[in-house]
């Protein structure tokens, strides 16, 4: 009797599609050779290469519904989830793309693979039109929304192959329905008064500028445009984030949502895009602080509701997420600034095609697909140049004394620029996994020096009580003034001298005062307490406690001293506070950037009840 891998492999040799009758299992997909030649892929496909290394693995545990089995994409992993099948585009295109490195164009195991696929994909949506995600009854809105942009991609290379014809009208259909839910203004799982998660509701409308060039409808493109023209009022902050579960987080507003306001403005010219992607633009530049020796930016992250994106590098190679942010950069030249320059690529590029080392496959979950798709449009990447000059234009870099605050929904963002810092803060309501308070404090030669993260109660700057219990894992209201607190109160724009900030709850009041070299700030809490600084240090910085103690970069140092001393190059900064206290000054696991020298360490210091530090910036 023979075994079922050797009837398998035995199909795959068939020159024609194999048809499958119910409960026929897939036939396995050719494992790749041990090395992939790196060299023969074109730089700007170079992206393809660890998907290639991946796709027989992926496609060798389907099983034989057609469901991506094995845990590749997405969680739940379970059959119900129609966004693990988001993957029909990549078996989709690596059957279509001849290329000398893609031994699958053409393959049969793989185009009965993709139709298997595709069929268990579609026996999934609801007759009204949406799909499920975390459960088979689910309507949901981002299985919905992407999947139109999946589905419609995945089509138009079926066409332009000639392949699955029965396919193509099943999608035509499901693209159909798909849309006449989703662009429903009064569907509320896509559409609120404030957005909820506004990345999801944009990807259906990018994926629907796809489909209505495949298959035009009149009805459906007026909807279409009456979506982007109300997507900036319900979908963006006038702060200028993008809605994300209660607030602003960096990783969806930068790394998905910008990208699918580019993939929908290419096809569809709308304006409202455009205007989106420059004020987002305007308030990511306050937020994202540059290294001055040009290893990337820090992320201000503290105020980030879902993700914990705290870096992102000078150059970013692929496969890179933000790739196709380059859509706006002639509109919105500041946003060249997040841009890696064209150059910087090449020579990554280069180096990859010269390299020795093995392509290693993708780690299950990931394996976006949007990798890919966001790959079909060519590149505009800013040069050195002109990343240069919108690097110049940043506000924290092209003036050196400015307050700018901006207020949505009971959470205020404050960004003050001195000649000798940059200070943030986020104040208000706290939203999901956000820590309010003091945020970052960059310096114009050193850069970052303190930078809280978000989702983490050790890793926040804040006043905290016993059991762990920061403040800033909370709301923490503020008033602004002129001077120390009690003085005019102080609404934004140009702030000289100095500036006064007062926030707490009803167990601690924080006064800060903001002068051009100094951040002083005072606690008095209800009970005894820790302030926790969270720094981002070098391991060239050299610390030393004011009783002589030196500080180990890396490790844990504790010091009874009134102060501390931070030298990084010729930038000293100090930290005094009103008397001798045990200090300790720990590090943490996170690292940054992709060399990894940078490192998280926390300073912690008990008092009893009251605090009063200054941090002076040479």
């Amino acid at each position: 009797m023979l075994s079922r891998r050797t009837l398998l492999r035995a199909a795959a040799l068939l020159p024609a599609v194999p048809v499958l009758a119910p409960g026929t299992a897939l036939a396995d997909v050719p494992s790749l050779p041990p090395a992939l030649d790196r060299t023969s892929f074109a730089p700007h496909e170079q992206r393809f290469a660890p998907y290639l290394a991946t796709l027989a693995p992926m496609v060798n545990d389907m099983d034989d519904s057609g469901f991506f089995a094995g845990g590749w994409w997405r969680t739940p992993s379970a059959a119900y989830n129609a966004r693990v099948q988001e993957h029909v585009f990549t078996l989709a295109w690596f059957h279509a793309n001849a290329r000398p490195w893609n031994p699958y164009a053409g393959n049969a195991s793989l185009l009965a693979a993709l139709d298997s696929a595709l069929g268990h994909y579609l026996s999934l949506q609801h007759p009204d039109g949406s799909f499920p995600e975390y459960s088979r009854d689910q309507h949901g809105l981002a299985p919905t929304g992407f999947g139109i942009g999946y589905l419609a991609k995945t089509l138009r290379i079926l066409r332009a192959s000639g392949v699955l014809p029965a396919r193509q009208a099943q999608l035509t259909a499901a693209l159909r329905t798909a849309m006449t839910w989703f662009l429903d203004a009064g569907n509320r799982v896509v559409w609120q008064d404030r957005l909820t998660w506004a990345n999801q509701t944009t990807s259906g409308l990018a994926g629907a500028t796809h489909a209505l060039r495949l298959d035009s409808d009149p009805a459906l493109a007026t909807r279409l445009t009456e979506a982007f023209a109300r997507l900036p009022a319900v979908g963006q902050s006038p702060a200028g984030f993008f809605y994300e579960e209660g607030g602003h987080d960096m990783n969806y507003n930068f790394e998905v949502m910008l990208p699918e306001l580019a993939d929908a403005y290419l096809h569809s010219q709308d304006p409202h895009l455009v205007d989106m992607a420059r004020a987002f633009t305007g308030f990511l530049a306050y937020n994202l602080l540059r290294e001055p020796d040009g290893a990337g930016y820090l992320v201000n992250v503290a105020p980030s509701t879902r993700t914990s994106a705290r870096w992102y590098d000078e150059v970013r190679t692929d496969p890179d997420r933000t790739a196709l942010n380059w859509t706006f950069t002639r509109q919105v030249p500041l946003l060249s600034a997040f841009m890696t320059a064209r150059e910087d690529l090449a020579e990554a590029r280069a180096a990859w095609a010269a390299s020795t080392e093995p392509v290693t496959p993708l780690a299950k979950q990931d394996t976006s697909p949007r990798i890919l798709t966001h790959g079909l449009y060519g590149e505009r990447f800013p040069s050195r140049r002109q990343r240069a000059e919108a690097i110049a234009d940043l506000p924290y870099l092209r003036s050196n004394d400015f307050a700018e605050l901006r207020r949505d929904g009971g959470q205020d963002f404050l960004y003050v620029r001195k000649p000798g810092l940059y200070l943030g803060g986020y104040f208000g309501t706290r939203a999901s996994r956000s820590r309010t308070g003091l945020t970052f404090l960059w310096h114009p030669d050193a850069g970052t020096i303190i930078c809280g993260l978000n989702d983490n109660n050790y890793a926040c700057w804040s006043t905290v009580f016993p059991g762990q219990a920061p403040d800033s894992n909370g709301s923490l209201p503020a008033t602004y003034f002129h001077g120390a607190p009690g003085g005019r109160e102080w609404t934004g724009g140009r702030a000289p001298g100095a500036l006064g900030i007062r926030y707490g709850n009803a167990n601690v009041t924080t006064d800060v005062l903001v002068t051009r070299r100094t951040v002083r700030r005072t606690v008095t809490a209800n009970a005894a307490a820790t302030e926790q600084i969270p720094f981002v240090l070098h391991p060239t910085d050299v610390l030393t406690f004011t009783d002589g103690t030196q500080a180990a970069f890396g490790g844990t140092t504790t010091a009874t001293a009134d102060g501390l001393d931070l030298r990084r190059g010729r930038t000293t900064i100090r930290l005094r506070w009103s008397t001798p206290l045990q200090a300790t000054l720990a590090a943490g696991s996170v690292r940054y950037f992709r060399d990894g020298a940078r490192r998280f360490h926390a300073l912690r210091i008990p008092h009893q009840g009251t605090f009063d530090l200054t941090v002076t910036l040479g």
